[in-house]
């Protein structure tokens, strides 16, 4: 994951003015602790170099900021790097106003040939925070065919994203505690740790925006129907009569196309158990949106605990994520009703800690909806199953998450898609 640009813009809460200090101080922070960081994986980006990507939108609220001689440096910098020969996406997460990007779009349509345009907007992929201005819904009508995740309008509460950092009945909450950030990333964590404020308003909501691009073996940042890290989201136009508004002033109209956006897991929790099996199903189960992003809550804040752990420890104090390996593939092709075999055993951890398996399946991310038992031991390195009975091929999404013991624990996945198909 390459970093190209860093944009400061407006937002219906900072509607005058842009605060590009507020990123270099950041970043500065950064600097500071990248020669411990550098001891635990390669590919940080120099502080330098991300601070030459700290680009400029207009201090300009909304599309008072889009238009003819409305470009800015942040603007100009999207369209310099869409077209750089590269043929990966460049994904766009927009944490506050979207009119930075609404006027690089408006440039591009006005100044390229139709099929130039056509190949730069097919290489954008956006995330955006909810809408909070009125660039959002301008980008969604004027470019249907623009790959756009959103939980629309500005009802902020019920979207997806917002998950991560309700409380959430039911379940243990304390990594989004004040007293967990305070231990695990403020205090004792180098001058990187000391830059992060005390929660005033949500922690961390606008990280679900690129949480899903992170390579950790169950995100597949193309596919936001099969969930990760980020939540889970379908494609479709959703009804405006359902909507609610929120308070934040930023227009309340229906989408005119579809757009990927909040869509329902159904999520019974693993728990430890202190004799037998090492695991069990909980006694309550939870379903909604939110369901999809804060299910994965405690894997990615103890990776961020972990990583802020990198800032000051040498790599031998620290922990590192577990290498999942499969024996076999991790795509398979199997008929109605027929057995197979799922092993791990050849995993690995590079601080030698010991290992934990759960193998379980995820039947949103896949067509076959009805319940589906996995055989076996769910906490075994391997198990054997069978595949349900079918009269069309179906697919099936079972998730491996292995877990180390270090302190913070952390886990990786593999996403194993089985095709089943018909007798």
């Amino acid at each position: 994951m390459d970093i190209e640009g860093i944009v400061a813009t407006t937002s219906c809460w900072k509607k005058t003015s842009i605060a590009p200090e507020s990123i270099t101080k950041v970043i500065r922070a950064y600097g500071k602790v990248l020669p411990v960081l550098k001891q635990h994986e390669d590919g940080f980006p120099e502080e330098e170099a991300l601070l030459m990507r700290v680009k400029d939108g207009l201090p300009l609220y909304g599309m008072l900021g889009v238009g003819e001689g409305k470009d800015s440096e942040g603007s100009d910098w999207i369209i310099k790097i869409l077209e750089e020969e590269d043929e990966r996406s460049l994904w766009i997460s927009v944490w506050g106003g979207s009119n930075t990007l609404a006027q690089a779009l408006f440039k591009i349509r006005s100044t390229k040939s139709e099929k130039e345009a056509k190949r730069l907007i097919e290489k954008l992929r956006v995330y955006t925070i909810s809408d909070q201005d009125d660039s959002g819904i301008w980008i969604r009508n004027n470019f249907p065919e623009l790959f756009y995740i959103i939980s629309p309008g500005d009802d902020y509460g019920s979207a997806t994203w917002n998950a991560i950092l309700n409380v959430v009945k039911g379940i243990n909450n304390e990594s989004i505690s004040n007293k967990w950030l305070a231990q695990n990333i403020q205090q004792g964590h180098g001058p990187l740790g000391a830059e992060y404020p005390d929660v005033a308003w949500g922690m961390e909501g606008d990280t679900p925006s690129w949480l899903s691009l992170i390579p950790n073996g169950l995100n597949e940042a193309g596919r936001p129907d099969w969930g990760g890290w980020g939540g889970r989201y379908e494609l479709y136009k959703p009804d405006f009569t359902k909507q609610k508004k929120g308070g934040s002033g930023v227009p309340f109209e229906a989408e005119t196309r579809e757009i990927w956006t909040d869509a329902i897991d159904s999520y019974t929790p693993y728990i430890d158990k202190e004799y037998g099996r090492a695991v069990k199903k909980d006694d309550i189960s939870f379903e909604d949106n939110k369901v999809t992003l804060w299910r994965w809550r405690d894997d990615f804040q103890n990776d961020f605990a972990a990583r802020m752990d990198w800032c000051t420890k040498s790599y031998k104090d620290a922990n590192h994520p577990p290498v999942p390996v499969l024996s076999h593939p991790e795509h398979l092709n199997v008929n109605s009703g027929q057995g197979f075999s799922l092993d791990a055993s050849a995993s690995t951890d590079p601080d030698g800690d010991n290992l934990s398996y759960l193998w379980f399946n995820y039947p949103e991310a896949g067509s076959f909806n009805k319940p589906y038992q996995l055989g076996g031991a769910e906490n075994a390195h391997g198990i054997y199953t069978r595949a349900p009975e079918v009269e069309k091929e179906e697919t099936i999404h079972i998730i491996l998450k292995v877990t180390d013991k270090g302190m913070p624990a952390l886990s990786r996945y593999k996403r194993i898609i089985v095709s089943v198909q018909p007798k």
